[in-house]
């Protein structure tokens, strides 16, 4: 079986740069990373079927060494459509992020950097404990202090994170109707004249 290099060179170039892409925080770049790298992907498919051969159409007179394998054929139309869905819906998610923030950057997960510093900290509070062990609380009281700063800014930094505009709220739930909300079912209407004919 031979392999072209050009092929390869090109699956390696593409699935590279579109893995690069994907590991970014703006989902435009997600966006084109699945796409470039679902093209690599298909190329490698492509690489190893080989040398082209006769269409795979078992007919009189034609040898089955030289028919070319559909199989590889079949599996890169299915990654296409795999790629096609996986496409519309990133860029879903891109047009409601820049909807709603006015930008298609993804931020800092809030709850799980509370997780992992809380887990770090547990673990060098463990640390210390052993460290330290029979001397007492006061031999490692400037690590405790470090420890509760950092905690402290962490409670900082959520409580800024969740200090979010009420029109946020408002897009991701609907808005209640301007009618609705600015009139008082306590106050009596006016009525015009000719509404009461």
């Amino acid at each position: 079986m031979t392999v072209s290099l050009t092929l390869l060179v090109c699956a390696v170039v593409l699935t590279s740069a579109g893995g690069i892409l994907i590991h970014t925080r703006s989902l435009t770049r997600v966006l084109v990373g699945i796409i470039v790298c679902g093209n690599g992907v298909n190329l490698f498919v492509l690489a190893s079927t080989g040398a082209a051969g006769f269409p795979p159409l078992l007919y009189p007179g034609v040898e089955a060494a030289k028919v070319t394998d559909p199989l590889p054929q079949a599996i890169i139309l299915t990654a296409v459509v795999i790629t096609l869905a996986t496409t519309a819906f990133v860029l879903a998610m891109a047009y409601r992020s820049s909807q709603l923030t006015g930008s298609d950057f993804v931020p800092d997960d809030v709850a799980d950097r509370r997780v992992v510093l809380r887990a770090e900290i547990s673990a060098e509070r463990a640390e210390l404990r052993e460290i330290h062990r029979g001397e007492g609380p006061s031999a490692w009281r400037d690590e405790r202090r470090e420890q509760r700063r950092r905690l402290r800014a962490n409670r900082a930094y959520q409580a800024r994170a969740r200090d979010a505009d009420g029109d946020l709220w408002d897009d991701v739930l609907g808005a209640d109707p301007p009618d609705a909300s600015a009139a008082d079912p306590a106050e009596p209407t006016e009525t015009r004249p000719e509404e009461t004919r």
